[in-house]
């Protein structure tokens, strides 16, 4: 059991001295002890001499208290023989108004705490049975002004009076309750609140609003109000004899806990209460005999078993018995208030029978949890670091967090997986130390466990494992433990008994650990593993906060947090300490992020593969060689696919798909089957890896041309930047028509206006034309596009793509002239219209083209003119005047086509200048078949006559409303007034900038 406290005597009464202690008090380094003869021992307490001892001895059941040092623990400093005439009950003090208060023959008596002088008798109290003293510090509600209150409440009978001192100074007023029964005990909730112990119940009194609230509890705690009056109502089962009724009915009893809870105790029944008197819910204490006294040591609960002589100490959580005790004749328990000493607080407090006073001592908090530990008390550990404050303990956190993963194994042990993972994502473990605990399907190489030793530990375990019980968990009846010889499961039986826990070797200790773990396999292993993998991503997301996608370690200052608690939150992920070192640092997360992920992977493959894919599409650090072996032996390659993408194994993931797609397994899997996988994969890739794609997209060009080309013509971003230059080279290698189709869709589609692939694009087409290569379309179509790519692209080299076009070739005439167009020789390339092919329509088109550029692309006419096309035409020479002069004037051996250049003179001749046209047409062509091109001039100049009068009428009319608009003004409310606009001044009008009167002064009248 644990060793909490250890018992010294340090008052002993001698045997000749027939004096009896009644009562005491301890404050500061000062002792006082009452006798039944009415004197006062006043004794000053010092050190213990051997703390040594005291912090590692032992303290069991048969453990006698020592008394060999007595004369050291205590020096008698005075002793008050005429202190009272009869036996000092009780004693307290009022530390604030320096006064020692005592409870002597049914009588309170108030005297100097210095002197120890009688000063005053309350004769109110006559026939009192007990008293308790409070010292709280109030404000002032109008002023704010702290002060320190002290009360003292005294039992008599039925009555409860309450006196109380303001900053040491009496107040003269006292309150008084009236209750149904007699009042056994009295005991302060608050400051304004106090615990009355009747006959068979409780009753809380608010002394600021008078108010009586019964306490409702179990058994002989009290039960409805009214049940108080009976004469047996107080008599508990401890009070009745075998032969009839005899006893005394036992004393109500209550105590503080800690964080406003209380506990009331009558006979064997409990009931824990907050300071409001509203029971907790909590079960009740299974005693067997009902203490004599109850009390409260931070952070343990006590009761003294006076029939037994011992004194038991409890967990006030767990209600676990810890440690008992012998103290042979004890009847009293003291423990000083926070209000009276320090003393309290876990450092110890005193137990006294008629003859002895013991001093319990405290081992340090540290030695107490590594005992538990010891002796395998898990949750009693768990339960003690919860309610101890952090300044009293080295490292609270580490150890309770070491405490909850030794729990964490044994509930793995005893496969309660659920609770066991559980316990390890809320203490956030190292992974490593969970994953451990799982065989090599699981683990891998870090795995702990061998079937072997699995074999060789299973007969070991536990029939009834699954009945194991954990205290906080289940429940268990901790009294057994003192009460019965049959000794229980603890709550961690299955864990080492380590001699010293406090040393950090975790490797050490899961070397140990795994002497005594059960096998797993078959239905138990998938348990496990399904709860294993929630662990896993919660220790994934962790991981993430310190290590990006590409292994690097994370800036401690992005994250918010300095350099230190990025350490420190790194530890927790490790087995080890964390290197000072960023590079070691990275390189130990690292190998655990990769731990993490590959047994994450190992676990969906076990029991869900189907949920591997999608672990594979994140970034992840699954180690590649574990993955491929698997994923190859279970045939999942889509998933090993995915995997080797997401790593960046291009190269093993392409040769996979080429494997795959030309073998007979990829005709199982029609996913796989052919380049169409092989197509979409290089479709992925950046161009950062064109020499990658350019050698694997060989074989789909060989299988599927069409399909193959996706790769280069997607609508994509990652096929638009590829280096264009290096795929064309790499496709005029292979297929020119290829090299045509792509050249084609970076200069029209992309519009790449790359100068070098514009005029390899018109060689391609002139070749086409010439029939010199393999054409990818019909002639028609190719000859087609040829023609309109020549005509439109404006980035090829012109007199480079001439050379190219024989002149005497009859299906090169078109391109010719377009290409003659683009180097400006427009006669040349009329001539071939008019001569060669002899097409009028397109000849009569390319001039409408020209002009319409030439018309577009003229300079703005000047402000006052107007600039027409037939101006235009007088100024320069025009393409339809070129046009005619080759209708008419055509060079040797060709003749005159007078019906074409008629059709010229009709539908443009306004459009060419009239001196150099009428030159051009011969003597001998009769005037009436120029009946059109005269009618079209003359309807040119009445346009323009026409077209000047409108502007002319538009103009002036423009100018009259403006002028009407200055004179007489625009007609709108607060508008422009115009010249009819006039201000009235008078002898009282002011100036609205300066206030004064205009009298005969000049004015300016402002526009508004």
């Amino acid at each position: 059991m644990l060793s909490a406290f250890t018992a010294q005597s340090i008052v002993e009464i001698k045997q000749r001295d027939k004096s009896k202690i009644e009562s005491i008090l301890a404050y500061g380094d000062r002792l006082l002890v009452g006798l039944n003869t009415g004197s006062l021992r006043v004794y000053r307490v010092n050190e213990p001499i051997d703390e040594n001892q005291a912090q590692h001895g032992s303290a069991t059941e048969d453990q006698r208290p020592s008394s060999s040092s007595t004369s050291n623990a205590v020096d008698l400093m005075r002793e008050e023989e005429k202190f009272s005439k009869h036996k000092l009950e009780q004693l307290a003090i009022v530390k604030e108004a320096s006064l020692l208060v005592s409870l002597s023959n049914g009588l309170i008596s108030i005297h100097d705490l210095q002197t120890y002088q009688l000063q005053e008798t309350l004769i109110k109290t006559k026939g009192a049975t007990a008293f308790a003293v409070t010292s709280n510090i109030v404000k002032d509600p109008s002023t704010g002004v702290p002060s320190i209150v002290s009360r003292l409440a005294v039992a008599v009978k039925r009555r409860v009076i309450l006196w109380s001192w303001h900053d040491s100074e009496l107040h003269p007023d006292t309150s008084e309750f009236t209750l149904v029964t007699s009042v056994k005990t009295l005991t302060w909730a608050t400051g304004i609140k106090v615990i009355a112990g009747l006959t068979s119940s409780y009753v809380l009194l608010n002394i600021a609003t008078s108010d009586v609230t019964d306490i409702v509890g179990p058994g002989s705690i009290g039960g409805t109000p009214g049940q108080d009056g009976g004469r047996f109502g107080g008599v508990g089962v401890s009070t009745i004899s075998y032969m009839g009724l005899g006893g005394v009915a036992p004393k109500p009893l209550a105590t503080h806990l800690g964080d406003g809870e209380m506990l009331l105790a009558k006979d064997i029944n409990t009931l824990f209460i907050d300071t409001e008197g509203r029971p907790l819910g909590r079960r009740q204490i299974p005693w067997a005999v009902a203490p004599e006294a109850i009390g409260y040591s931070y952070p343990y609960l006590l009761a003294l078993q006076a029939t037994r002589g011992t004194l038991e100490v409890r967990n006030p959580e767990t209600l676990t018995l810890l440690q008992t005790i012998s103290l042979p004749n004890a009847s009293q328990l003291h423990v000083s208030q926070p209000n009276i000493s320090l003393a309290h607080a876990g450092k110890g407090f005193l137990v006294l029978s008629e003859r002895c006073i013991w001093r319990m001592g405290a081992l340090d908090y540290d030695s107490q949890i590594n005992a538990l530990v010891d002796r395998g008390r898990l949750d009693e550990a768990i339960s003690l670091l919860g309610m101890l404050e952090d300044a009293l303990l080295k490292d609270k956190e580490g150890r309770l967090r070491e405490i909850k993963m030794l729990k964490a194994q044994t509930l793995f042990d005893f496969r309660r997986y659920r609770e066991s993972l559980d316990l390890f994502t809320e203490v956030s473990a190292p992974p490593q130390r969970v994953i451990q605990l799982f065989p090599p399907i699981i683990a891998g190489p870090v795995s702990s466990r061998s079937k072997a030793t699995d074999n060789a530990t299973d007969a070991e375990q536990p029939a009834n494992a699954a009945e194991y019980d954990f205290e906080a968990s289940k429940g268990a009846d901790p009294d057994k433990e003192a009460g019965t010889n049959k000794k229980p499961f603890t709550d961690t039986g299955s864990v080492r008994q380590s001699s010293d826990l406090s040393q950090k070797d975790p490797d050490g200790a899961e070397a140990q650990h795994q002497d005594n773990s059960p096998m797993l396999e078959g239905k138990d292993l998938k348990a496990a593993t399904a709860e294993l993998r929630p662990f896993l991503v919660s220790a994934r997301t962790r991981l993430q906060r310190y290590l990006n996608p590409d292994g690097s370690l994370k800036d401690a200052q992005s994250r918010a947090n300095t350099a230190t608690s990025h350490v420190q939150e790194a530890q927790e992920l490790l087995l080890a300490d964390v290197p000072e070192s960023a590079e070691d640092r990275r390189q130990q997360l690292l190998s655990t992020a990769q731990l993490v992920d590959t047994t994450l992977f190992r676990a969906y493959m076990f029991a869900s593969p189907s949920l591997a894919g999608p672990l594979f599409r994140l970034d992840n650090f699954c180690d590649p060689d574990v993955v491929k072996e698997k994923l190859l032996e279970t045939e999942r390659y889509n998933d090993l696919v995915d995997f080797l993408h997401g790593k960046g194994l291009h190269e093993q993931a392409l040769e996979l798909l080429e494997r795959l797609g030309k073998s007979e397994k990829g005709e199982k899997n029609p996913q796989l089957a052919g380049p169409h996988r092989t197509v979409a994969y290089l479709k992925t890739l950046p161009p950062e890896m064109i020499d990658i794609i350019l050698r694997f997209v060989e074989w789909p060009l060989s299988e599927d041309p069409e399909l193959g080309m996706e790769v280069f013509l997607a609508d994509s971003e990652r096929a638009e930047t590829l280096p264009r230059q290096r795929v064309l080279d790499f496709l005029e290698k292979r297929d020119k028509a290829l090299a045509v189709r792509y050249l084609t869709h970076i200069t029209q589609e992309l519009n790449d206006t790359t100068p070098s692939f514009h005029q390899r694009l018109a060689e391609y087409y002139i070749q086409g034309l010439r029939q010199q290569n393999v054409i990818i379309k019909s002639k028609p179509e190719w000859e087609k596009d040829a023609l309109e790519f020549l005509r439109t692209s404006r980035y090829y080299k012109p007199y480079k793509a001439l050379q190219m076009l024989p002149a005497d070739d009859s299906t090169l005439y078109e391109a010719r002239a377009i290409v003659l167009n683009k180097m400006g020789q427009h006669r040349q390339a009329l001539d071939i219209y008019v001569f060669k092919m002899k097409d009028p329509g397109k000849a009569e088109e390319y001039c409408n083209q020209l002009q319409l550029a030439e018309i577009t692309s003229a300079t703005s006419p000047k402000r006052g003119q107007r600039s027409s096309a037939t101006d235009l035409e007088e100024k320069t020479t025009s393409i339809y005047h070129t046009l005619l002069s080759l209708y008419l004037s055509p060079a040797p051996p060709h003749k005159p086509q007078w019906s074409p250049a008629l059709d010229i003179l009709a539908k443009h001749g306004a459009r060419m200048p009239a001196l150099s046209t009428l030159d051009l047409i011969p003597e001998v062509l009769p005037i009436r078949d120029l009946e059109s091109y005269f009618r079209g001039r003359i309807r040119s100049a009445n346009t323009i006559v026409n077209e000047s009068r409108m502007i002319a009428a538009l103009r002036s009319s423009l100018a009259f409303s403006e002028e009407a608009k200055l004179r007489l003004g625009d007609g709108l409310p607060r508008g422009n007034g115009g010249r009819n606009r006039h201000v009235l001044i008078t002898e009282d009008r002011v100036c609205g900038v300066c206030y004064k009167r205009f009298g005969g002064s000049a004015i300016k009248v402002l526009p508004e």
